[in-house]
């Protein structure tokens, strides 16, 4: 790799490389330490090829999320068996990863752009802007941008395009795995939601028990499947059909919903607060 090299983004490798470096070292401690990830699935992501593989998993935070896949499959990639002990693995990162994500997310932070630069295919959601319900076209350059990154590497996604579980997949991804045919490899996470706030830049809660889980690549007729079935079959390998909600106990959608009150009784004193700011 020369010090000029870029990838097809035009991102310059050494500084991505050093990126990654950088941030892998500040956030090791996150799923270390302070809470313990465990992870079931390594050799799956070394039976990989080097491009052309979509990673599909359930979403818990903004980041954590993004970034201790980061962390796990690079770890994997340097021979660690479910572990991410000794961060030496982190010294030659693999470079053509990316993560697909919302554009404004992106653009609202000098960390935010940092992150951005580390790898993220930055989209515009057609569904919700700024905080409102919006119905808009899908991009093609986004979706251009995404086989792109395919075609370069792996690419991670969360289909759900929101932190809230059980909401339905978006057809999109669906669309893009008949379009370029990638293997497809399903990722169900926990624990992250109770460990670190919304945007998983802040760790909530000590202690956690976070997992991660690499399935099998799905089985997938790119031919004559169905966008529904393919969505379905999604749904099910990343464990977030609405089937999933009789077998959840009632005491962890309680949580559930109670995790949701605390965020939305936070947000409306934060609006009261700015509203008194601005008053």
């Amino acid at each position: 790799m020369g010090i000029f090299s870029k990838n097809p983004f035009g991102h310059n490798l050494l500084i991505k490389k050093w990126l990654i470096r950088i941030l892998a070292v500040l956030t090791h401690q996150r799923y270390k330490r302070f809470n313990k990830l465990e992870i079931d699935g390594s050799e799956v992501i070394r039976a990989l090829p080097d491009r052309n593989v979509l990673f599909v998993s359930n979403h818990q935070t903004y980041f954590a999320d993004v970034v201790a896949m980061f962390h796990v499959f690079n770890a994997s990639l340097s021979g660690r068996q479910d572990s991410i002990k000794n961060l030496g693995y982190i010294w030659q990162p693999k470079l053509n990863m990316y993560y697909v994500a919302a554009a404004e997310t992106m653009k609202k932070s000098l960390l935010t752009k940092i992150l951005a630069y580390a790898g993220s295919i930055s989209v515009e959601r057609t569904w919700r802007a700024e905080g409102k319900n919006v119905n808009r076209q899908v991009k093609m350059s986004d979706i251009t941008n995404i086989g792109t990154a395919l075609d370069d590497g792996w690419v991670i996604t969360f289909p759900q395009g929101t932190t809230t579980p059980w909401k339905p997949l978006r057809k999109g991804t669906a669309h893009i795995i008949k379009k370029y045919r990638p293997i497809v490899v399903p990722v169900v996470i926990d624990g992250f939601r109770r460990s670190f706030d919304k945007k998983g830049l802040q760790i909530k809660k000590k202690g956690i028990l976070q997992s991660m889980v690499i399935k099998q690549p799905l089985e997938i007729d790119y031919e004559n499947e169905t966008t529904e079935s393919i969505i379905e079959k999604l749904e099910y390998a990343i464990e977030q059909h609405p089937s999933f909600l009789k077998v959840i106990p009632k005491k962890d959608l309680a949580a559930y919903e109670k995790e949701n009150e605390k965020r939305r009784y936070r947000n409306r004193k934060r609006a009261m607060q700015d509203d008194d700011v601005e008053s």
